[in-house]
């Protein structure tokens, strides 16, 4: 195989939508078990391999959810902007060299952020029932992403939701890297004047 039929050969298989057709065919029962299992074995490996920021962005996002949702919604937006725009440009000849890594910017971030939204949810959710750990909050998360696999509609709704409380928690967490983390480490002055 030579390079350039490879190359279309990648082209083909973003550009069509046999993922989608794919995810589409599956029953209602089998859209939850691959929710369910896709949400559990995500959370485990993006928690495992960014375990101080996907903490800390599971927490910003449960200590205040209608800020991250706020922030979330337009980053989401250009997230996802970002990735059609390059999924369009791959169809192109001269947008290959542009449109794969904004397709590989969109297709790694977002379901990545998700999933922390989902951990999140459902750490708050065990947090009600007096079970506030992580791994409590990922099965939670997950067995919530596989439930609203009943319904497409829903799926869509509710990853939109969750998306955008990732997304913002993600960079609300991005932004205050820089600062210190505890107002006990600031360096003041001598309250004494000289």
């Amino acid at each position: 195989m030579s390079g350039s039929e490879s190359e279309s050969a990648v082209i083909e298989v973003l550009t069509s939508g046999a993922a989608v057709e794919a995810y589409r065919s599956l029953g209602s029962l089998g859209r939850v078990g691959f929710q369910f299992a896709a949400t559990v074995v995500l959370a485990l490996v993006v928690l495992g391999l960014i375990q101080g920021y996907g903490t800390r962005t599971v927490e910003t996002a449960r200590r205040s959810p209608v800020i991250s949702i706020c922030i979330g919604l337009p980053s989401g937006l250009v997230l996802a902007g970002l990735a059609s725009t390059g999924y369009v440009l791959v169809g192109q000849s001269i947008g290959i060299f542009f449109g794969i890594p904004l397709v590989l910017l969109g297709g790694t971030t977002l379901p990545v952020l998700l999933v922390l939204g989902f951990v999140a949810v459902g750490r708050t959710a065990m947090a009600r029932l007096g079970r506030d750990r992580l791994g409590s909050g990922i099965l939670a998360g997950g067995v919530l992403c596989g439930v609203a696999g009943f319904s497409v509609g829903v799926t869509v709704l509710l990853a939109v939701l969750v998306a955008s409380l990732g997304i913002g928690a993600f960079v609300r967490v991005l932004m205050s890297a820089g600062g210190t983390t505890a107002p006990d480490e600031r360096t003041v002055p001598p309250a004494n004047k000289i």
